[in-house]
């Protein structure tokens, strides 16, 4: 694991991968800063992650789409394999990798609490909370993008997956809301959904019986909850999608509230991303 961690630090290092992933982080930083701290007088560094989460949807797949994708399409996964490592290490080492890629530009931001502090009244607890957190949710999407990116072995097409999944999550309360108020249209989405969860088996397992199990399963446990409780489903889905969300956790921090919920919730997520790239990785490694 430390092996392929060294690795990956020296070629990404030896790549622009990283400087611009620091680049378009920090950028997106001093325009916030500059709009809330500055122009706009706000003493709270929180609106400023508030302002920049968005930019993650589109960074963070920049640098998870060559993580596994680059691997498959060199042919060099290969070696990976042929290494006397267990799939878990080999996971793990990369995504420690990207976590200190994605750490980097985060000390930096951490200045900016306290310059602010100096000329100001500061709470610093509340900025440097929002940091970690705002870290947490980082990690939480390196996850998922390094599991799209084990999917393909086209960068593009996995930076491009990733960031249609993770606009998805930060619009998912607001489309929500507007599709299914009512009981009927909760049911529909969330049928729907079930579908796509038996897609995403069958893609991992190639096992059609287990698929359909699986989504076949979650469609019927639906529908009978459906026939017994009709009314607790209308407004059910906007609440699913809002406790599924990300960036909808992270504005409680946003408003100044430390969540230790919202921080398992990400590490729920870190943990899921890797176990889902693992299985991916066997999957490929034993065919």
């Amino acid at each position: 694991m430390i092996a392929v961690l060294k690795h990956e630090l020296r070629s990404t290092f030896n790549s622009l991968t990283i400087y611009l992933f620091s680049a378009a982080l920090l950028c997106f930083v001093g325009v916030g800063a500059m709009i809330y701290n500055i122009q706009a007088s706000i003493a709270s560094f929180e609106y400023v992650l508030g302002f920049i989460s968005v930019g993650l949807v589109v960074i963070i797949p920049v640098l998870t789409m060559r993580c596994f994708s680059e691997e498959r399409k060199q042919k060099t996964d290969q070696l990976l394999y042929a290494l006397p490592l267990k799939t878990w290490q080999i996971v793990v080492g990369k995504y420690l990798s990207l976590l200190i890629m994605f750490l980097l530009p985060m000390v930096i931001i951490c200045v900016y609490p306290y310059i602010f502090s100096k000329y100001g009244e500061v709470y610093l607890p509340g900025a440097y909370g929002a940091i970690f957190a705002f870290f947490c949710m980082g990690a939480a999407l390196i996850s998922i993008g390094m599991f799209i990116s084990s999917l393909t072995e086209n960068q593009g097409f996995a930076a491009g997956i990733a960031i249609v999944v993770f606009l998805f999550n930060y619009f998912s309360v607001t489309l929500a809301e507007q599709v299914s108020k009512t009981a009927v249209g909760s049911l529909i989405a969330i049928l729907v959904l079930a579908a796509v969860i038996g897609f995403i088996v069958r893609a991992l397992t190639r096992n059609n019986w287990i698929a359909g199990g699986v989504g076949g399963g979650l469609i019927a446990l639906a529908a009978a909850a459906y026939f017994i409780w009709p009314n607790r489903f209308e407004g059910l889905l906007p609440n699913i999608m809002k406790k599924l969300s990300l960036f909808s956790r992270f504005e409680i921090f946003v408003n100044g509230i430390f969540d230790l919920t919202a921080l398992v919730f990400y590490a729920s997520v870190i943990i899921l991303g890797i176990f889902l790239t693992i299985q991916s990785l066997e999957k490929r490694r034993y065919n």
